[in-house]
Order: structure tokens, then C-alpha cells, then sequence
């Protein structure tokens, strides 16, 4: 099949391009590089089933060929670069989807979104499945993605109800391995670099807030089954092991060797107390559920990042 994946040359993007390759796919990556780097996809630029693009979706793609699925992945992900770009992340969460759904819509292509567990903000419930509405503040510093990402759910949903698109939308739970970018705020490459570099790992609050971890490998094939399954309405896709931060930061010293020590600071304005996915709907539907141990999927990415 024909694949066009926008943000193909992000984090996630470009492992998908890897796995669509790896299978046979024809891809066409689409990227402005505002975030994503062209180092991530440069090992597929001489392959004949590979084609980059470099564009902002913001814009109208015009493309002749016939495309298969477009797969939207396209939006700055880590805290720091929303907050840098804060205009850009509403732009491209709620113009950026419409023009892509167009273009299935024109195509008459499959369209898969990709979502994010921060639709439910600062969760008042634990596991969160895809039926909880959320709690999100509308106005917070972390609102220019959240609000993004709920839009651009209720926009492709709209495009389903109308019956204008098949769509399928993926709710992305922490996730991480090797292309993390090394100062994205999030927490996986900032106890890596403190911990590598021998600095203080900086643990935000008491460090008794969670996250559940999923190696990238594991995400993307979560992601590839749902593109093949007739599944309605969001799915969780991430790791249901929940961890402390504060356990996470002493695995991580252990993991490098590290003599860091761990430090605390005031936790950030409407940061989630709470991030641990119910993905029943993942194993009943897809038949999906995570198989690299926190350890092993760490291990792999700590190597990345020494070299």
C-alpha cells in the first residue's frame, strides 16, 4: 500500500516509517521539521519505496498519486517544544487535520490519529479508559496541546459521523526509545541525560505521581493493528504497569550506573498525577498489548543515548 505519514521524521513518525518499509510499504513521509529531525529518516532516503516531503500541513498537500492510509503524526509532543510553540501546535492540531482529512476524504483513504493521553489531562480516575471525558484546564500552559489533540478528535470523529472518512484515532500513552530528543523535557531522556552526565536527576513534587512506560517498538505495532482493524472510537495504546517517579528516577540511576542523586522541585502547573492506561479495548480489538519489560526497553534506550 501507499502510507503518507505526516510528522514521519519525529520520534514515533520515523519508527513507523522504519516498520511500514520493513513490511513492504511504499511511504511517503511529510515533515516540516520544526520538531522532527531529518537525522531520524536519513538511513531510508536512498530507498526506492521512500519519499520525503518537507511541508507544513498547516497548508494544503496537493499529491496525484493515489495514497492507501494517511497516518497523521504531525505536532510538537514534549512539553518544551509546545511551550515554544504554542500557535503552531494549535494550528497544526486543528487546521493541520482538517487539510489531512481532506486529502483521505479525496483520496478515499483510511485516516488514522494519532491522540494522546493528555486528552485526559490531570485524570481524577486511575486506569483511565477511553470512555473517561477527562479533566482538562482549557486556559492552563499545557492547554495549547491538550485543547489541540481534543480537537482534532472531535474533527475526525465529525468526518466518520458524516461518513466522509474511515478513521481510525490511537490515544498514545507515554512512550519512549531510541530518537527521543535529548532536551524534550519529557521525563525518559531527562533522567537519562542527568543520570549519564552525572548531574542531579530533577524529580518534580514528591515524586508519588505515576507513568506507565511503552517502548516504541511495542507502540508501533499497536499502532500498525489498528490500522488493519474496524474498530470504532478512540483506543489506548501504551504500557498499564504503572510506576512512581521517584521509583523510576532510582531505576534509571541503577540502569547507568550513575552517582546522581535525586533533587526535588515545585511539580508544574496542571502536570497529571496520574498516567496509567486500561487498554482492554487494545486487547479485546486488536489483540494488542505491550511485550518489551520496562528494563529491557530502557536498557536499549540508555545505549542510544550514550553513543
Amino acid at each position: 500500500m501507499k502510507i503518507l505519514i505526516t510528522g514521519g521524521a519525529g520520534f514515533i513518525g520515523s519508527h513507523l516509517c522504519d516498520a511500514l518499509l520493513e513490511k513492504g510499504h511504499l511511504v511517503i513521509c511529510v515533515d516540516n521539521l520544526l520538531t522532527g529531525d531529518i537525522k531520524n529518516i536519513k538511513h531510508n532516503l536512498m530507498n526506492k519505496r521512500f519519499e520525503f516531503i518537507k511541508h507544513d500541513i498547516v497548508k494544503p498537500l496537493k499529491l496525484s498519486e493515489k495514497l492507501d492510509i494517511v497516518l497523521n503524526f504531525a505536532s510538537p509532543a514534549s512539553p518544551v517544544d509546545y511551550m515554544n510553540y504554542p500557535l503552531e501546535t494549535l494550528d497544526v492540531g486543528s487546521t493541520g487535520v482538517k487539510n489531512m482529512l481532506e486529502l483521505a476524504k479525496k483520496k478515499k483513504a483510511k485516516f488514522l490519529l494519532a491522540s494522546t493521553s493528555e486528552v485526559y489531562g490531570d485524570p481524577k480516575i486511575s486506569p483511565q479508559s477511553e470512555d473517561y471525558l477527562g479533566n482538562v484546564n482549557p486556559i492552563g500552559p499545557r492547554s495549547v496541546y491538550d485543547e489541540a489533540k481534543r480537537f482534532a478528535e472531535a474533527i475526525t470523529t465529525a468526518y466518520q459521523r458524516e461518513k466522509l472518512v474511515d478513521v481510525r484515532i490511537a490515544r498514545i500513552f507515554n512512550t519512549y526509545g531510541p530518537r527521543m530528543q535529548l532536551d524534550d523535557g519529557r521525563v525518559v531522556p531527562n533522567f537519562i541525560k542527568q543520570a549519564l552526565t552525572g548531574q542531579s536527576i530533577t524529580v518534580y513534587g514528591d515524586g508519588r505521581q505515576t507513568r506507565s512506560f511503552c517502548y516504541v517498538a511495542d507502540l508501533v505495532e499497536g499502532i500498525y493493528k489498528l490500522m488493519y482493524t474496524k474498530v470504532s472510537g478512540p483506543v489506548n495504546l501504551g504500557n498499564p504497569k504503572e510506576l512512581k517517579i521517584s521509583d523510576f528516577a532510582s531505576l534509571i540511576i541503577k540502569l547507568t550506573n550513575s552517582r546522581s542523586k535525586i533533587v526535588h522541585k515545585p511539580l508544574p502547573q496542571d502536570d497529571p498525577k496520574q498516567r496509567c492506561p486500561d487498554i482492554t479495548k487494545a486487547k479485546k480489538e486488536l489483540g494488542w498489548e505491550p511485550k518489551v519489560g520496562l528494563e529491557e526497553g530502557l536498557k536499549k534506550t540508555i545505549e542510544w543515548f550514550s553513543r
